[in-house]
């Protein structure tokens, strides 16, 4: 088993790999690594043309893991995503052909424009990382990680994800245009120096799936959450069910999926432990699409990341939070 500084060495070059090709801010990169490192699903909520399908295709290939992409559509049934089983007259039997979830990461592209009934059909397959096809269960390979988009503007002909779908969600990020004039001519001249739209297949895989679930099972196994670090989060989780504006707060799956997510985040800063810093940093993104407003703050479009950073800053933090056994 790896240490933490050898962890990080990989995890930064993985993280340099994808800066190569991809314009953007390294804390992004980082939340992204975080969720995978805690077996975490994704959902970009986004416009469009700003890189998304490119982050998760670099992303894959960097790690050396399979991937597919599903372009949701209202006419898009389950056995679209799952497979199916057909019968085979030269056999006389029935055979079970897997559809594209049957990956390590799948890119579920404008996820909001499937029904309800073919967005439930993913919902096993990301909580238990298996599918069931006509009562037969299929397990799914390791690691096993969603990355979902959705277009906030255009609304027409689309179904908004229902709660229990969105609570499996570990984050819900944000790309958002260049930051600068510099990062918006860098995206201009690396598209003319690759003579391609994607550059995926110049991206050298720096691992395997396998070293992957390693890295993952090290977060799982060797990552130290303190008392005090797990009660802090505790009171984050129970201050935003009882905030002015809000209808439902966090549940208890959002509270451990930000453990998870900060345990990860520490093994990407080199350290085996968990710090309230990295509670901080992470909750906007993990509890923001985890809490229902009440009606008339919904309507106004209040900033629900708002409220969540307004709880986390009232929230005593705790100072004495080391492993003390190493």
């Amino acid at each position: 088993m790896i240490d933490a500084q050898s962890a990080k060495v990989k995890l930064d070059s993985i993280i340099q790999e994808l800066a190569t090709y991809y314009v953007g801010e390294a804390s992004l990169l980082k939340k992204i690594l975080a969720a995978a490192l805690s077996n975490g699903h994704i959902l970009f909520e986004d416009y469009p043309g700003l890189g998304k399908t490119l982050l998760v295709k670099l992303f894959a290939r960097s790690t050396g893991c399979s991937f597919s992409r599903v372009q949701f559509t209202p006419d898009m049934l389950p056995a679209d995503i799952l497979g199916t089983r057909i019968w085979q007259p030269n056999t006389g039997t029935f055979e079970t052909m897997k559809g594209p979830i049957f990956t390590q990461v799948l890119l579920a592209d404008e996820i909001n424009r499937a029904t309800p009934r073919t967005q439930s059909a993913l919902l096993e397959a990301m909580e238990e990382r298996q599918v069931t096809i006509e009562g037969e269960t299929h397990p799914l390979p390791r690691p096993f990680l969603v990355l979902a988009t959705q277009n906030p503007i255009e609304l027409e002909g689309t179904y908004p994800l229902p709660e229990a779908q969105l609570d499996r969600f570990a984050l819900q990020l944000s790309l958002g245009y260049p930051g600068s004039l510099e990062e918006e001519s860098t995206i201009l001249k690396r598209r003319i120096g690759w003579r391609t739209d994607d550059p995926t297949d110049m991206v050298q895989p720096l691992g395997s799936p396998t070293d992957f679930v390693e890295l993952q099972d090290l977060v799982e196994n060797h990552v130290y959450v303190d008392p005090s670090i797990i009660d802090y989060t505790s009171e984050i989780v129970r201050a935003t069910r009882v905030h002015p504006r809000v209808e439902v707060g966090v549940s208890p799956r959002g509270g451990l999926s930000l453990m998870k997510l900060a345990r990860a985040y520490a093994l990407l800063e080199g350290r085996d432990f968990v710090t309230p810093d990295d509670v901080k940093l992470l909750a906007p993104d993990a509890f923001s699409h985890r809490t229902i407003l009440k009606l008339e703050d919904a309507l106004e479009n209040y900033p629900v990341r708002r409220i969540i950073e307004e709880v986390v800053s009232k929230v005593a933090v705790p100072t004495d939070y080391r492993r003390t056994d190493s």
